[in-house]
């Protein structure tokens, strides 16, 4: 085992074991902050599959845009709507929640499924690469050819992640917002 394979393999269980945290974590500081580490984390992952710019990207659009716009929302709300979030209540598994169990358990057995049966030396797209020798080499430049896919062939889905991004800022300023009579 070579030194990437333990990078890639801690890195992959700080992402799992933060992302855990913050699915099942009942404060919301506390929740906000391990989302901080999983994208950081795998923009981590990326770098290690050398894609460099969705590492920058994940950085500069995630933890620069949506996670700073939840914190924001989150320190402008007042303190009785926290309060009423964190005094929740509720077994982690209980038979209300059974559906969203069940169907995570399927998307779960699907998941081990796919993984251990995928023989991924012998896909036929990457016997194809490898015997066209386009592989990508760590010291190519695809910036140049990522800015031009992205405002020809890519312009439809780059506008509708634009538009997500600003639904996210409306939904911030939104439970940012102080509800008027309410004191």
């Amino acid at each position: 085992m070579n030194i990437a394979q333990v990078i890639f393999y801690v890195m992959a269980f700080v992402v799992i074991a933060s992302a855990l945290f913050v699915a099942s974590s009942k404060n919301l500081v506390r929740s906000i902050f391990m989302f901080f580490i999983t994208l950081f984390g795998l923009a981590g992952l990326y770098v290690l599959a050398l894609a460099d710019f969705v590492a920058v990207t994940q950085i500069v659009i995630y933890v620069g845009g949506v996670l700073v716009l939840i914190l924001f929302a989150f320190m402008l709300s007042g303190k009785e709507t926290l309060g009423i979030l964190q005094q929740q209540k509720g077994k982690f598994i209980s038979v209300s929640k059974l559906p969203a169990l069940l169907l995570a358990a399927l998307f779960f057995v699907v998941m081990v499924n796919v993984v251990l049966k995928t023989d991924v030396n012998n896909l036929p797209w990457i016997k194809q690469v490898t015997a066209a020798n386009a592989a990508i080499k760590p010291n190519d430049l695809m910036i140049d050819n990522i800015g031009i896919n992205l405002m020809t062939r890519y312009l439809l889905p780059f506008e509708a992640i634009s538009i997500l991004l600003m639904m996210a800022l409306v939904g911030a300023a939104h439970l940012a917002r102080k509800e008027r009579g309410a004191i």
